[in-house]
């Protein structure tokens, strides 16, 4: 299991982003002062959204843009002006706002209409910036992720083939319930990294949550079971309704 695991119960849906937005700005001047700059995978949907718009609004000037790298946990397979873009998600909320060299920002070349070939390239990004050695696996200073109703996270949904992927960095994964293909993060790149983040909003998350973090459930069947960092920090930051179905530690 990883090193740490902490789950922090904040009460509204705003303290929530603003827990958030504090760990990914705590984080980017830790980094950047010890290890010249900060990388980060982004995720998609509404909770992130907040966050990167107090980001935005908020830490434009104190955090070092620079020397900060933008990257995406998953990404839809559609091109990067689709409204289902997660990188355009992220682009209008802070990406635009904030004074970050383009060339800091990797989005998934998710307009590539073949998905697998998307995937392979987005590894050898991964790859070229990273430089890690011989099966070595990249390792980022902080993955946000989400959890799904249905318990996924990242695009690793329930019973896919993504899950049991052990050597790729990046993979197409088939998503039966959508018809479409995801483009994600494997198990072993989120792993990899020293801070996980799940951010948690909302009651019809409660069941999954409770699944993921206090139940016997098979983790074929809630895949953010599967996420625990071999050496880093699991953070899940949760609000009140989100947490309503957890049992009192």
């Amino acid at each position: 299991m990883s090193s740490s695991v902490e789950i922090r119960t904040l009460t509204t849906p705003q303290e929530l982003f603003e827990a958030g937005a504090e760990l990914v700005a705590h984080a980017a001047k830790e980094a950047a002062e010890e290890r010249g700059r900060f990388t980060i995978a982004l995720s998609g949907g509404s909770t992130p959204r907040s966050l990167y718009n107090l980001l935005a609004t908020n830490a434009r000037t104190s955090l070092p843009w620079d020397r900060m790298f933008f990257f995406f946990g998953d990404e839809r397979h559609v091109p990067p002006t689709d409204k289902d873009s997660n990188f355009r998600m992220a682009n209008e909320a802070m990406l635009s706002k904030v004074p970050i060299p383009q060339a800091n920002i990797f989005r998934v070349p998710a307009e590539n209409p073949d998905a697998a070939a998307a995937a392979e390239a987005y590894e050898q990004s991964l790859l070229k910036f990273f430089s890690p050695e011989p099966g070595q696996v990249p390792v980022f200073d902080v993955i946000l992720l989400g959890l799904g109703p249905d318990g996924h996270t990242a695009s690793l949904f329930p019973g896919t083939a993504a899950l049991q992927e052990k050597s790729r960095l990046v993979v197409a994964n088939w998503v039966e319930k959508f018809n479409t293909h995801r483009i994600t993060f494997t198990l072993p790149v989120l792993n990899a990294a020293r801070c996980v983040a799940f951010l948690v909003s909302g009651t019809d998350k409660a069941p999954a949550l409770e699944a993921v973090l206090q139940s016997n459930a098979s983790a074929e069947q809630y895949p953010a079971k599967l996420v625990h960092p071999a050496n880093g920090k699991l953070i899940w930051l949760v609000d009140r309704a989100a947490a309503s179905g957890l049992a009192a530690a």
